[in-house]
């Protein structure tokens, strides 16, 4: 397995969630080719770094992957018109995204203030607008005061530095409680690196699990081919958490390969060594996907749910989710109570094949239940002690089937209501 190095900056919070990383790197790894740069543009709060601008180098290759929702905003419907029409133009790529405000429900008015901003930093950097990748992350429905930002765009790009990974990690924070940071390395002939950061507490759920996410490496990748594995490995990872079920308006994830390793240019699918790169990738999506959870609003458990015997993958994937997004079974993690009978009804509400008889619960390494009743050697301290845990595993077997799927969430506390409730305040 590749080894991940985990952003771990001094700007963390001081009541970072307990899940938080605990060792890990002061700096993202730099990435040849990519540099960023954070500046503070008061966009809805004081004080606090809100916009920052990564720069790719001119020949790189852009892939990404967006919300399916049907309120999608502005600057996410902007992301996607500029890859179907990326000109092949010897031009730099850039990414400006603010947080404090979502850029979300605001109708012309946001088309207007992503159409001005991707120009003006489109002028400064000297490459088409298409070059430009916008997001924006916060309150829905507010305007976004695009002026603030556009008055910042000549600092921005003054102080573009490889070395600002970090400060570009907790310029897109809104109600996370520490930056989200990955980094790993492989051989494709050449020593490539593979660097990412993330940003997401809650409004958490599949189909881009309020979530943004860019991902940067130095190794030469075709577009297409690009595309292909981030689109295949995002079902793996990003789609495969959830916090709350609530999906946003807003996520992205931008994925840019600069092609300024000293090795030949992956053309095809086919290439031995894109498994190397996809098992990279791989590990660096899933630990920021994780560390999103690790982050959601109020989480004291991170539970990863591992369903196997289904009648399908998809199916499996629809038990998880079911048990993942039951307020029922969240509540009973958060309260260290080995409620098995709440996974039995998330499996049943689920609409997907099962056979009462055949399932099998286990918490951990505890067989909890099985034939359709309580296991005999079960015990409820046994039981107990697993969800005093940290880190919580339930596994449900459907006994039907060989479909296979995991998925991760984190448990529903009091904190999460005082979060969403003061959200706006």
């Amino acid at each position: 397995m590749p080894t991940i190095t985990r952003l771990l900056p001094e700007t963390a919070k001081a009541d970072a969630a307990p899940l938080a990383p605990r060792e890990g790197a002061t700096k993202l790894a730099p990435v040849d080719g990519v540099r960023f740069a954070a500046v503070e543009a008061g966009v809805r709060y004081q004080g606090r770094l809100d916009v920052m601008l990564a720069e790719l180098a001119p020949g790189s290759s852009v892939a990404g992957v967006f919300t399916r929702s049907a309120t999608r905003a502005a600057p996410v419907l902007m992301c996607e018109r500029h890859l179907k029409i990326l000109p092949a133009a010897d031009a730099p790529f850039a990414i400006l995204v603010n947080s404090g405000n979502a850029n979300a429900f605001t109708g012309k008015h946001g088309d207007t203030s992503t159409d001005t901003l991707a120009t003006a930093l489109a002028d400064r950097l000297g490459c088409p607008a298409t070059h430009i990748f916008p997001a924006s992350t916060g309150v829905i429905g507010e305007r976004l005061p695009h002026d603030r930002i556009e008055a910042k765009l000549d600092e921005l790009i003054a102080g573009l530095s490889a070395e600002n990974g970090a400060r570009a990690a907790a310029a897109i924070m809104t109600t996370d409680t520490y930056v989200k940071g990955a980094s790993t390395t492989c051989d494709l002939g050449a020593p490539v690196t593979i660097s990412g950061i993330a940003k997401g507490s809650g409004m958490i759920a599949p189909d881009m699990a309020t979530m943004l996410v860019y991902i940067f490496t130095d190794a030469a990748i075709a577009r297409p081919v690009l595309q292909e594995i981030l689109s295949e490995l995002t079902h793996e990872t990003f789609n495969a958490i959830t916090v709350d079920g609530d999906t946003s308006t807003s996520d992205t994830l931008i994925l840019g390969a600069t092609g300024r390793a000293e090795m030949k240019r992956i053309e095809t699918r086919d290439d031995p060594r894109v498994q190397v790169f996809e098992e990279a990738l791989h590990a660096v999506m899933l630990d920021l996907a994780h560390q999103v959870v690790r982050d959601g609003e109020g989480a004291r458990k991170f539970v990863e749910i591992a369903v196997s015997g289904a009648a399908s993958d998809a199916s499996a994937r629809r038990i998880g989710m079911s048990i993942a997004n039951s307020p029922l079974v969240k509540t009973a993690i958060a309260g260290e109570d080995p409620n098995w009978g709440r996974i039995v009804m998330a499996v049943g509400k689920s609409g997907e094949p099962a056979d009462r008889d055949r399932l099998t619960i286990r918490f951990g390494d505890v067989l909890v239940a099985q034939e359709g009743w309580v296991a005999e050697s079960y015990s409820e301290d046994a039981g107990a002690e697993h969800m005093k845990q940290d880190e919580i595993t339930i596994r449900v077997d459907l006994g039907i089937g060989g479909g296979t799927d995991t998925v991760w969430t984190c448990d529903l506390t009091d904190r999460y209501i005082a979060i969403n409730a003061d959200y706006r305040s």
